[in-house]
């Protein structure tokens, strides 16, 4: 089944690159000395944003002008970015426990790294916008889910059944801890002053510094919120996954978006033309043989 959203080789590219300079955007104290006194990130924000909005436009917009993407797509992201907005507050993140990011894994597999990119990063968004929680962690909230989204369309696509939803669950496992650490990291070197033994110390060598946010990370948030993340994502791809995934590939058979373009001609006098639905048919069972070759059975 081809993506929703195929990602061009040039977009892979601006895409790589932009995700090293987010990167960047998380790890900078490390290497270049901060001053702690702030109690966030509110100047750097602003050049997340930067960051992030003209990789997801020219994302859409490069995948518009060549064919990769189309109004199906498009309506589907916004459904199911909706979707995902809608199912946040349900959770609010007490103790750890979070709704969001089962769908988006979900999503990101049946769809493709590149749908799963624009809709972790658009959910966050607008169930920012449904919440009131704009704020300076926003644009770094945004980045995190849409590097668990992409994640999930690089799975390997042979899986199926038990075995894909025991990847999915141990994927979403993992991108739970993962997103914690990433939001942790972003306000960390500013949140707790300098005098603790998990304090930043600017100019510090940055392996002490990767110890201290490691204890940081552990004493803080991996017991609690994200072992909490970690363990309602996975029970969710578990529990109701196998469902989610049926009805997400429906859709997608339904929308065709794998299905080749063909024009039917026009019927002679005097005889009707074929229903929508049989030449719709027609074009999926063609576009099937096409990917499956016969069995000879040799």
């Amino acid at each position: 089944m081809r993506p929703a959203l195929r990602v061009a080789p040039r977009t892979a590219v601006v895409l790589a690159l932009a995700s090293v300079a987010a990167l960047a955007t998380f790890s900078w104290p490390f290497f270049v000395p901060a001053q702690p006194e702030s109690m966030a990130r509110t100047t750097e924000a602003p050049l997340v944003f930067i960051v992030v909005l003209p990789v997801l436009v020219a994302l859409v917009l490069a995948e518009l002008s060549s064919g990769g993407v189309d109004s199906k797509a498009l309506a589907m992201l916004g459904v199911l970015a909706a979707v995902n907005a809608a199912l946040r507050p349900l959770g609010a993140g007490t103790a750890g426990i979070e709704t969001v990011f089962f769908l988006l894994v979900l999503a990101g597999r049946v769809f493709g790294p590149g749908f799963g990119f624009l809709l972790g990063a658009i959910s966050l968004f607008a169930s920012a916008l449904l919440t009131a929680g704009v704020g300076p962690w926003l644009p770094f909230q945004m980045l995190a889910a849409a590097w668990i989204g992409l994640g999930a369309g690089l799975l390997p696509a042979r899986l199926r059944g038990r075995a894909e939803i025991a990847v999915l669950a141990g994927y979403g496992t993992i991108a739970a801890y993962g997103y914690g650490l990433l939001m942790n990291l972003w306000f960390w070197p500013f949140s707790i002053g300098a005098d603790t033994q998990l304090s930043y110390v600017a100019g510090a060598p940055v392996l002490d510094n990767l110890h201290r946010f490691a204890v940081f990370t552990a004493v803080t948030s991996t017991f609690g919120w994200d072992t909490g993340r970690a363990i309602t994502t996975a029970t969710a791809i578990v529990l109701i996954g196998p469902a989610v995934l049926a009805a997400l590939r429906r859709a997608a058979r339904r929308a065709a978006f794998d299905a080749p373009v063909a024009f039917v001609t026009a019927p002679e006098p005097g005889l009707s033309a074929p229903p929508a639905e049989q030449v719709r048919d027609a074009d999926l069972a063609r576009s099937e043989r096409t990917e499956t070759p016969p069995h000879d059975g040799r």
